[in-house]
């Protein structure tokens, strides 16, 4: 796939600063084996294996505009996701941490379901300032003032459906490489060059098991957090991949998502 979120997420610095050197130069608007944490144990050989959910069963849990305030939740488009086999990671092992930040299933599940969370801020609802309210402005004060009106945070929510223990050993098996590469790796998606430069993990109590972390990028120079968790419940993981654009330009760090995880986790009973 072409142009899609993550490639939006690492050019919206660059896009940013050159709006607001527009608007103050000319007054323009412009699955591994390790994954037995959280394993219940053996269970016994005359117990019925778990089953995967369906296709049809995950589109009725995930979440929804009314599930949420002041979110806006829809289908990504073809321009929104990436294709598993636009993907490749230098160091062979951390590529389970690339796939769910880049909203990858992890593993190989039996089905799944995905969706585009976004939330705006005041400022942002307000779009862009008009020409003439730039003119009134100091250079400082145009630049604060476009940025604002992009706080924006967009979360890819998936959920992932295994048979069996599928979903505890791919969280198990994301927990172990989270620490394994937490220095970082090489990685290209659909064409894109990126290095990651840390894997920070984060405690998250959610679901029956979670991991969460913040993932430090850098592409062309340009840094960009972004907040990745994946919680289990019964055989399914939810998968959640957020950025806010406002963070990336200023270089801030930004919370977790936590309305739209809560809201899932929820969902998921």
């Amino acid at each position: 796939m072409r142009t899609t979120v993550r490639r939006t997420v690492l050019t919206a610095s660059a896009v940013t600063l050159a709006l607001v050197v527009t608007a103050c130069g000319s007054g323009d608007q412009g699955g591994g084996d390790a994954g037995d944490a959280g394993a219940k144990g053996g269970g016994g050989s005359d117990k019925p294996a778990a089953k995967a959910l369906t296709a049809g069963e995950l589109e009725r849990l995930v979440v929804t505009t009314g599930d949420l305030k002041d979110h806006q939740v829809q289908k990504p488009g073809k321009d929104d996701v990436f294709e598993a086999e636009a993907l490749s990671v230098e160091r062979a092992e951390c590529e389970p941490v690339a796939r769910v930040l880049s909203a990858l299933p992890a593993g190989d599940p039996a089905a799944s379901a995905q969706r585009l969370v976004v939330q705006e801020s005041a400022a942002a609802k307000k779009g862009m300032p008009s020409v003439e309210e730039l003119a009134d402005m100091t250079e400082e004060e145009a630049k604060e003032a476009t940025i604002d009106s992009l706080d924006i945070t967009k979360t890819m929510t998936s959920l992932w459906s295994y048979d069996a223990d599928g979903a505890e050993r791919a969280l198990g098996t994301l927990r172990e490489v989270g620490e394994k590469c937490a220095g970082g790796f090489a990685m290209t998606i659909d064409g894109e060059k990126q290095q990651v430069t840390k894997v920070t993990e984060e405690k998250l109590a959610v679901g029956e098991d979670a991991v969460a972390w913040t993932v430090g990028t850098k592409t062309d120079g340009e840094p960009v957090e972004t907040k990745v968790v994946v919680l289990r419940q019964g055989t399914t993981l939810a998968g959640f991949s957020s950025f806010n654009i406002a963070a990336i330009s200023r270089g801030e760090a930004f919370e977790q998502p936590t309305a739209v995880i809560d809201a899932q986790a929820a969902k998921l009973g």
